[in-house]
């Protein structure tokens, strides 16, 4: 079956200003951000790619263009099914307010019972995303051949659940995984296991270091974060 290149979009605004986007519009990389995306065609220079799948909002579509401008005739799809989590009332909010909400528990240690007010689950949000790729991967299989490969860009808590998935985790526990702003995960699917190859590679090891984290020692940043100062 296909492999699947999973790209976290580069660094926006949001993840900037320490604010929750979810699915607010208008949300656009910043200035290293931009710079992250334009260093992926090179990241990526050596891998044959079939098609381009995207999350409609604009952070990703941005994340995208330079690959695409590298890459003349690749096709591009629109996936709604990989979109943010719909965090409802959350959405555009600090995180730093949200620390103290009685459901940041039950986010960061039962992600399974998770629910945002006028929002999704996180259970509804990870089903969805991960029916998308075995639709994906079948039709890029069925178009291009089992040794196609394929680049899908989507969210941070989007590619968690997906690599939970894959890795046979429950869903309680995939705040333990952890995706930079534009870093690369890559999954080969077979008829028998998924087998991780890459989990979020950026090539940039300064984000080892030793820093604080929102929200306490040990807190999953929700929404992915900013990534490494």
């Amino acid at each position: 079956m296909a492999t699947l290149i999973l790209v976290r979009h580069g660094r926006s605004t949001a993840n900037t200003s320490g604010v929750l986007a979810g699915r607010t519009p208008g949300i656009a990389l910043d200035e290293r951000g931009a710079a992250q995306a334009a260093a992926l065609p090179g990241r990526l220079a050596d891998v044959p790619l079939a098609a381009a799948v995207t999350s409609p909002l604009q952070r990703c579509r941005e994340t995208l263009r330079p690959l695409l401008d590298a890459r003349p005739g690749l096709p591009l799809h629109v996936e709604d099914r990989i979109s943010e989590c719909d965090y409802g009332d959350w959405s555009g909010r600090k995180l730093a307010e949200l620390n103290d909400e009685p459901l940041m528990e039950i986010v960061q240690a039962h992600a399974s019972a998770a629910a945002f007010p006028g929002g999704e689950s996180m259970r509804a949000m990870q089903n969805r995303a991960v029916e998308a790729v075995r639709d994906w991967n079948a039709r890029i299989e069925s178009e291009h051949g089992e040794d196609a490969t394929y680049v899908m860009c989507s969210h941070g808590d989007i590619v968690k659940a997906i690599v939970a998935d894959a890795l046979g985790l429950h869903l309680d526990l995939f705040q333990r995984i952890h995706v930079d702003p534009c870093s690369v995960t890559a999954i080969r699917y077979t008829r028998l296991r998924p087998f991780l190859l890459r989990l979020g590679d950026t090539g940039d090891f300064a984000g080892f270091a030793p820093r604080e984290h929102p929200g306490g020692s040990g807190a999953a940043e929700v929404g992915g974060g900013a990534g490494a100062p």
